[in-house]
């Protein structure tokens, strides 16, 4: 039976008419012409890089044609080879997507997960699934969008055979109960002729073949002679293994940070105690008696030092999440604006004090915008860069849920690069209590620690000046400290 088109009433929801697809110069498709059925099983087979996906991707509205015409009754839902689960997103979360970006109509996410025996993981990261798992999960996230076309591109290609069988069996099953009208793309001929209704045979981007496979294909398929007796032995293929992570056992390395605090503090002290000078260097017990003689003065000083620090990494991270997005999006805009980006960092910090104070004058606002402009530029950065390194894989996802540029950003792009934006955030914090501290040298009237620090520099007070600079270190420690705490955690839930 050759490639034909059937007949203007009958009811095809999928109807391509002479597509050609070029891409990079070379011809993909050179004039296909299919009907799908509505509620058929059509399975498109040929040789590796003769177009099977690249139809399928026409179907799904992510590749245009150079010439022909393509009507989809629908948005299809596509099921991708590498199944493309979001990594921060739970086996729940994933398949509630497109109810998310508005593509939801399909099956509710639960029954959905239901439908395909997982939805006693719904809670699970797909780091912590197994492959068979997260083909049943990128299924189910298909289910759950609207439309009546679902399009399936090798989701079982990379399961072992057994597993692969059964999940056949499972694909089967699922379309005799949901009906929808579905096309796979697969490299076994045993498989399409076993599950569908029809195979189409794509050879050098032309069908040129369109076989019946209702009848005695599937009856015969998987159960003669020998094939039948080895597959009774090994038992049904099962994926339902969860790859959990163990914890961590513990490891007195981890006592070594606090091992070098105590034995820094004992230098410090063996080494105040030699010299003998408090005027030069005080011991840890005189710092200490100044933190507890007068607490409420460095309380109040470190309030403002924080205060200004984290209204710097706040607005700084803002500005450079509002900047580094448009750059990462539009690289003729970054070329653009290279010079001035490079010369706002190359510029030291204490040369802009000077000429705030003479713009703006002394007070909270100017000490705000110094601490910001020195937290601006990593987020800047990481922002550029991890909205970058996004993979394209996922854009595509979202190309196939016609996701909106703002549900792009929001589910996508900004989750994507969290774990670089946090990097980014990391150093902008330092940062802008660096910035902080070197208005409050340059402002009397902020008595932060800085000026602490600087006004016990006139009177020789050593041991306040250590106090004070305890603090900062104290307060960048701990700030540290938490961003990271959230970086591994975010890194931990990806499986990296």
């Amino acid at each position: 039976m050759t490639a034909a088109a059937l007949p203007v009433d009958v009811d095809a929801p999928i109807r391509l008419d002479a597509v050609a697809v070029r891409l990079g110069g070379e011809t993909i498709l050179g004039g296909v012409t299919l009907d799908v059925r509505r509620g058929e099983f059509l399975a498109l087979i040929g040789p590796s890089g003769g177009g099977k996906s690249t139809v399928l991707r026409v179907i799904a509205g992510l590749l245009r044609p150079a010439a022909g015409t393509v009507q989809v009754e629908s948005t299809p839902a596509l099921v991708f080879q590498d199944y493309r689960l979001l990594p921060w997103r739970t086996a729940l979360r994933n398949v509630q997507l497109p109810a998310v970006l508005g593509t939801g109509g399909g099956l509710d996410a639960r029954e959905a997960l239901h439908l395909v025996g997982m939805d006693a993981y719904a809670d699970y990261y797909p780091a912590q699934l197994s492959g068979g798992m997260r083909a049943r999960i990128a299924l189910a996230r298909a289910l759950a969008q609207s439309g009546d076309v679902l399009l399936l591109d090798e989701p079982f290609a990379a399961l072992d055979a057994l597993v692969r069988e059964r999940f056949n069996a499972e694909l089967r099953h699922l379309h005799e109960k949901t009906g929808r009208t579905t096309v796979l793309v697969t490299h076994s001929i045993r498989e399409a002729v076993w599950l569908a209704d029809r195979v189409a045979v794509l050879r050098n981007g032309v069908i040129v073949e369109v076989l019946d496979t209702r009848g005695e294909g599937r009856v015969s398929a998987y159960t003669d002679g020998l094939e039948r007796h080895l597959r009774a032995v090994l038992g049904a293929g099962d994926s339902t293994r969860i790859r959990t992570e163990a914890s961590e056992p513990f490891s007195w390395s981890r006592l070594l940070p606090l091992l070098a605090i105590v034995l820094g503090l004992a230098g410090w002290a063996a080494a105040a105690a030699l010299l003998d000078q408090p005027f030069l260097l005080p011991t840890p017990g005189a710092v200490w008696a100044k933190l507890t003689g007068n607490p409420a003065l460095f309380a109040s000083s470190f309030g403002v030092t924080v205060g200004t620090a984290l209204a710097g990494t706040l607005l700084g991270g803002s500005l450079g999440l509002l900047i580094g997005y448009p750059l990462a999006r539009i690289r003729a805009l970054e070329r653009f604006l290279s010079p001035f980006l490079v010369a706002s960092q190359s510029t030291p910090i204490v040369v802009l004090a000077p000429l705030l104070v003479s713009w703006l004058g002394y007070g909270h606002l100017p000490a705000v915008l110094v601490s910001a402009l020195s937290a601006l530029y990593p987020v800047m950065v990481s922002t550029l860069v991890g909205v970058r390194e996004v993979d394209r894989a996922y854009h595509e996802v979202f190309s196939s849920l016609r996701a909106t540029p703002m549900q792009r950003l929001l589910h996508l792009e900004l989750p994507g690069a969290l774990p670089v934006l946090l990097g980014g955030l990391r150093l902008a914090a330092s940062l802008a209590l660096i910035g902080a501290v070197v208005w409050e040298f340059v402002d009397p009237n902020q008595q932060g620690l800085g000026f602490r620090v600087q006004a016990a520099g006139a009177y020789y007070d050593k041991a306040t000046q250590f106090a004070a600079i305890a603090l900062l270190v104290l307060f960048g420690v701990l700030v540290y400290s938490l961003i990271t705490a959230l970086e591994r955690r975010v890194m931990r839930r990806r499986g990296r």
